[in-house]
């Protein structure tokens, strides 16, 4: 073993072969001589080559349903809305009944409410694009809404923690939905009419 001496170790290319640095230097100005020749054959040929590319087109926007599929929808949500309005009514009847309102009671309530809040989210979703079915469609909404909030209003009165003369005035005034009620299902009758002449 020798001792105080380096090991071998092999020498950099550029020592082992000489003129190893030009020869890479011509050979990448050779390459760049001949881009530039390239691209300036590319450009002279482009104004032949842009009447043989297509014009952009956007593309179609996709068709939505038509009147007759819009209505039909509406209609069937609004027809499972009026069926259900009548137990939201008497769930809404039942907290003004006179004296101590039964659990039951509440439990209807509760279950009426996620009932309409689920049609109403469904009406929401639809498609409706026709403005006069845009039109029946957010006063529809609008008219759940009000049966939303009387289930929840119904509940309130029927439930406080602590009653007052005035809070329990106003509960055993609460008979039903109301007007409103009847305002939805006069929409979906003329609705449904109007889906019947499409029909005919």
């Amino acid at each position: 073993m020798r001792t105080g001496t380096a090991p071998d170790r092999p020498e950099p290319r550029a020592a082992q072969r000489p003129g190893a640095p030009r020869r890479l230097a011509a050979v990448r100005l050779l390459t760049a001589v001949r881009l530039q020749a390239a691209v300036r054959q590319f450009s002279a040929a482009g104004s032949h080559l842009r009447p043989l590319l297509r014009p952009h087109r956007p593309r179609p926007a996709p068709v939505g349903p038509s009147r007759p599929d819009q209505l039909r929808a509406l209609v069937a949500v609004l027809d499972e809305a009026v069926a259900a309005q009548r137990p939201a009514d008497e769930a809404v009847a039942a907290c003004g009944e006179p004296g101590p309102v039964s659990r039951g009671t509440a439990r209807d309530c509760g279950l009426q409410s996620i009932t309409v809040h689920r049609l109403r989210t469904r009406l929401q979703e639809l498609r409706t694009t026709d403005p006069d079915l845009v039109a029946a469609q957010a006063r529809a909404a609008r008219l759940l809404a009000y049966d939303l909030w009387m289930l929840r209003a119904s509940m309130n009165l029927a439930f406080t923690v602590r009653p007052v003369d005035r809070t329990e005035a106003a509960r055993l005034r609460l008979n039903g939905l109301g007007r409103p009620a009847d305002d939805l299902r006069r929409l979906r009758d003329a609705l449904r009419a109007d889906l019947r002449d499409d029909r005919a």
